[in-house]
């Protein structure tokens, strides 16, 4: 295991980047993401990324130092194309649009199209809620030409892992935050589970025929991910591709070559919502901070240390890994040394 400080990852992200032909603020933002991801313990949202960023680039799927910009906009809404560059950076700005919408007209609605990897979307709700805002986040569209996820009941592909987060602001206690794919499982654990010889939990996938399996290779052999939750998690997958590729009308904006399997048709719904709209902030904070500790002061059910409230395990993770360092899988660590070296950047 590799460790290292979020300074330290930052600084070599950003070197990577910049050596695939990011420009200087487009490299810093993507490479804060990244190293934030790492420290908040979304591994799978990190560094992990590397390689497929910098063979998106040299593909052309991804333009390292393109910038977003608005496309369509009202006093509450906007849409907004990422020109196909990081999709840290359009989700950034899009972001911060719609909270600069949300603070002078109480609410805001911003979609995102023709844009790479968003990365983790617990980011930019936080985003909302340091600003005493409620953020939600809705992604969708990216099984239009690689589907991997059958629906609930069904055998085949037909969808994705369409990614779905809410923050809550609160008062003394932390950001109320969730942040998951409807798919049982990220891409991400089934890869890595696939070349560790790992196997998955059970509900997780489904072989080419429909039958549940916990053997990542047999969804590399034609089988799909499943939605987790059974038909209650299918909904919200239904629901994410229908706020994000479909109310955002990303499939108008498709264009050959970009994006690359995943992303040409992706669409991102942005919402943010003053948390004073209905009361005063203090009395809402009030409210928020009794709520987060009545949940976690109930007793743990037998095989739990205790009752967590949404978003408690990245809080902790952030702490930990300031204090100890952020812990790094050999093989990823592996992967992004030769993605650097294959750039001329040299890490020792």
């Amino acid at each position: 295991m590799i460790t290292k400080t979020m300074d330290e990852l930052h600084t070599l992200v950003k070197r990577v980047l910049l050596a695939a032909g990011a420009d200087e603020g487009n490299a810093e933002e993507t490479a804060h993401h990244l190293a934030l991801s790492n420290l908040s313990g979304v591994d799978t949202h990190g560094i992990w990324h590397i390689p497929i960023y910098v063979a998106a680039i040299q593909a052309n799927e991804l333009l390292p130092a393109a910038k977003p910009a608005i496309l369509q906009e009202t006093a509450t809404s906007a849409l907004v194309t990422g020109s196909w560059t990081f999709g840290h950076v359009a989700a950034k700005y899009a972001m911060e649009l719609a909270i600069g919408k949300a603070r002078a007209e109480n609410a805001a609605v911003v979609g995102i199209v023709q844009t790479y990897h968003i990365g983790r979307l617990g980011t930019y709700v936080e985003m909302a809620a340091a600003e005493k805002m409620i953020g939600m986040v809705w992604g969708g569209g990216y099984g239009q030409v690689a589907p991997l996820a059958a629906p609930y009941g069904g055998k085949t592909r037909t969808l994705h892992t369409n990614p779905i987060s809410i923050g809550l602001p609160a008062g003394g206690e932390s950001t109320m935050m969730f942040d998951w794919a409807t798919t049982a499982l990220s891409g991400v654990k089934v890869e890595n589970a696939y070349r560790r010889g790992e196997q998955l939990p059970p509900d997780s996938i489904v072989d080419k025929d429909g039958n549940p399996s916990t053997d990542p290779g047999d969804f590399y052999a034609g089988g799909s991910y499943l939605p987790f939750g059974g038909h209650k998690g299918y909904t919200l997958m239904m629901a994410a591709e229908f706020l994000g590729r479909i109310f955002t009308g990303a499939d108008s904006y498709v264009e050959a070559g970009r994006g690359g399997t995943i992303f040409p048709h992706q669409g991102v719904t942005m919402m943010a919502i003053r948390a004073d709209l209905f009361q005063p902030f203090a009395d809402y904070a009030e409210r928020a901070d009794e709520m987060e500790r009545r949940v976690r002061a109930v007793p743990p059910a037998p095989g739990f240390d205790g009752v967590l409230a949404p978003g408690d395990m990245e809080a902790r993770a952030r702490e930990q890994r300031r204090r100890e360092g952020i812990p790094i899988a050999e093989d990823v660590w592996q992967a992004f040394v030769e993605t650097a070296a294959s750039v001329g950047v040299e890490i020792a």
